[in-house]
């Protein structure tokens, strides 16, 4: 079902006359918090329609992924009100209800109209209202990997791969295998329809080298629309997974000596007129094209929070696995952060190959975008493209969370592309999970340290 609806309000007859065509008696007013996870209230059909306010916590946009809340002095005291603003062009039905149901993507806003400075898609629209300013369109498509695995009531215990037709759970590696893309059919049936309910359109769809782990992507875009697509494909994906006795995981790492899970960017710019500044009207590559290189090695370090934003993210980053270890760039280089992959002059672009599966897609977006933007205004050269084995150039992406928690505690740069009350805020939701997480004693502890130490 693709929706009817533009952004702004289209009356209070015309959604009720979608709500009564399809028997819809409730409304999810949804948006994602910080983390990428759907938060928001469940109203009434006919109090949607006449487009009743809805508000909301400020403070859930960031709500911590353990569902505890920073106290950092720029969250205020009195914890108020946002307006959850919807924008109906997103109103679809919900295909894994059990009664007839519709969603709607929201935006907040402060009571006063002000930006609500902690929302992901809000960031994200500013972002791309900085180059529409400039008479630029960023154009964005997502690859997203993720693992379907197993039912898992007992979290001390690992994730497996999960039963499927030929009786027993996947062994080995399957990249690209077919055989392996048609196990779980009820599950990829129900899917599917689900996506294109949803209006989420795919491109390719892969088995991936890790046991039970898929790719798909998504076709380019808007950045807004796409991520909105991507938000609402984790959203079905683990919803219609439960539904069939199994789970979709889109951990950074949640295998042991599996394939880590990515969510690579490919991203470029067109003009007023359509044509993609990365590319001369000869075909060569631009020199806008290379600062915006230049924007992203300069600045994805200290955003590094934003691409690998959990303890877990940073086991992806293993030499020699496909996962990228820094920000060199070259052309059709896997082994590379910045790869850019053959295509025409009109399809030139870049692939960020550093966000993993785990990061919320509209700040990654968001985050990708403001680094090029800020190459191209400032002009940055970047280093010269590698050939060859990208791994030899070393490991100078942040090694793990707390290294990259405090680059990005420490980065004016950060606040300055991303906003300074949503950085402070984002970091100290950082920290507030890493605390948590200090508290748990580990398996590898257990195993190793209660006989020895």
């Amino acid at each position: 079902m693709s929706t009817k609806f533009s952004t702004t309000y289209p009356g209070k007859e015309a959604l009720t006359a979608f709500f009564n065509q399809h028997g819809i008696k409730q409304v999810e007013c949804l948006f994602a918090d910080v983390s990428g996870y759907p938060r928001g209230k469940l109203m009434p059909a006919h109090s949607f329609a006449a487009a009743a306010e809805l508000r909301i916590a400020e403070a859930i946009n960031m709500q911590a992924i353990t569902g505890e809340y920073s106290y950092d002095p720029v969250f205020p005291d009195a914890d108020p009100d946002v307006r959850m603003v919807p924008d109906y062009s997103t109103i679809k039905l919900v295909p894994w209800s059990s009664v007839p149901r519709a969603m709607a993507i929201h935006d907040c806003t402060q009571l006063n109209g002000d930006t609500c400075e902690f929302n992901p898609r809000v960031i994200l629209k500013q972002v791309v209202e900085r180059y529409k300013a400039k008479g630029l369109t960023p154009v964005v498509a997502p690859e997203i990997e993720f693992y379907l695995t197993a039912a898992n009531v007992d979290p001390n215990q690992a994730l497996v791969s999960p039963v499927s037709r030929g009786g027993r759970p996947e062994v080995g590696q399957s990249a690209y295998s077919l055989n392996m893309l048609n196990e779980l059919a009820p599950f990829w049936d129900e899917f599917r329809d689900a996506l294109d309910i949803l209006g989420v359109v795919s491109d390719t769809w892969i088995h991936e080298s890790g046991e039970s782990q898929y790719e798909i992507n998504l076709m380019h875009g808007d950045p807004v629309d796409v991520a909105d697509q991507a938000f609402l494909f984790k959203y079905a994906a683990k919803e219609i997974a439960i539904k069939h006795g199994i789970n979709a995981v889109f951990m950074a790492k949640p295998i042991s000596g599996q394939a880590g899970s990515s969510m690579h960017i490919h991203q470029s710019v067109v003009d007023a007129a359509g044509k993609n500044i990365f590319s001369n009207a000869d075909g060569t590559e631009s020199a806008l094209f290379r600062h915006y290189i230049g924007g992203l090695q300069a600045y994805i370090p200290d955003m590094m929070m934003i691409y690998a934003p959990f303890i877990n993210s940073y086991r992806r980053f293993v030499e020699n696995s496909q996962a990228p270890v820094n920000l060199q760039w070259g052309v059709d280089n896997r082994t590379a952060g910045l790869r850019i992959p053959i295509s025409s002059p009109a399809a030139r672009r870049v692939e960020n190959r550093i966000a993993g599966a785990d990061a919320n897609p509209y700040l990654a977006i968001a985050a990708t975008l403001a680094a090029g933007l800020a190459g191209l205004e400032e002009g940055l050269t970047p280093s010269e493209p590698i050939v060859g084995n990208g791994y030899e150039h070393g490991h100078d992406l942040a090694r793990g969370y707390q290294a990259s928690l405090a680059q990005m505690t420490n980065s004016a740069s950060a606040r300055r592309l991303l906003g300074a009350n949503f950085v402070q805020g984002f970091v100290s939701v950082k920290e507030l999970e890493y605390q948590n997480f200090l508290n748990e004693i580990s398996a590898w502890e257990r195993r190793y340290l209660a006989p020895q130490a």
